[in-house]
């Protein structure tokens, strides 16, 4: 079967301002793949230039097998006309702000609201994350603030650390299985000339060709 076994392919971004961490996060949880080894503390990230690409495969709990294809979004304001130019073709949206920054929870509602102008209220699975916190000693922004907004926008709150690999692969599990779900039921459908949600093809592997005997020596 096509990439692995999978029998599709979800496209996730990862939204919010800049230094949130979003690279941080999807370089840990790429890196947390079966049979990755783990990764050596590095530095914080340079900030993201336009839109840069990550995959892993996931295998669901109730479901086949699916390839993630995750987008890091640059923050800046002056990349926004770029990662604008991507959000018709998600499927599923991490917005992701940093506990200890409270401007960057703030500004939640109009990552939200770009991507809900661009794709409609219907076609997005989103997940509000609130990253760094390990951060404990300079949280501006409390579970039960990010929660209450999570929930007005109709969506699930989770927080994570990618530093201490906290709640990392829930994350993108949930969102994952979401989509699926959402997909079971008809809520989401896949279309032709839209990229969110792509079907992956069963391949037949080809069959080599009998291997002829070489002729025997002659009985005449």
């Amino acid at each position: 079967m096509a990439a692995g076994g999978c029998r599709y392919q979800f496209r996730i971004a990862l939204l919010g301002d800049a230094a949130v961490g979003k690279t941080s996060l999807l370089r840990r949880y790429v890196a947390g793949a079966p049979g990755t080894p783990e990764p050596e503390p590095e530095p914080e990230p340079a900030p993201t230039v336009g839109v840069e690409f990550y995959s892993r495969m996931l295998q669901l709990r109730a479901g086949p097998r699916v390839k993630l294809q995750l987008w890091d979004t640059a923050g800046h304001e002056r990349f926004r006309c770029i990662t604008r130019s991507f959000y018709r073709n998600v499927v599923g949206v991490l917005l992701v702000f940093d506990v200890t920054n409270r401007k960057s929870f703030e500004h939640i509602c109009d990552w939200h609201q770009e991507v809900i102008a661009t794709q409609g209220p219907d076609k997005v699975i989103f997940l509000l994350i609130g990253h760094k916190s390990d951060l404990r000693s300079t949280r501006c922004v409390s579970a039960q603030e990010a929660e209450e907004l999570a929930a007005s926008l109709g969506m699930a709150f989770m927080e994570t650390s990618a530093k201490n690999n906290c709640n990392v692969d829930l994350a993108f599990n949930t969102i994952a299985d979401s989509i699926q779900q959402a997909l079971e039921q008809g809520d989401i459908k896949m279309e032709e000339d839209w990229g969110g949600v792509r079907l992956i093809h069963k391949t037949q592997v080809p069959r080599a060709p009998p291997r002829q005997q070489p002729p025997g020596p002659c009985q005449c």
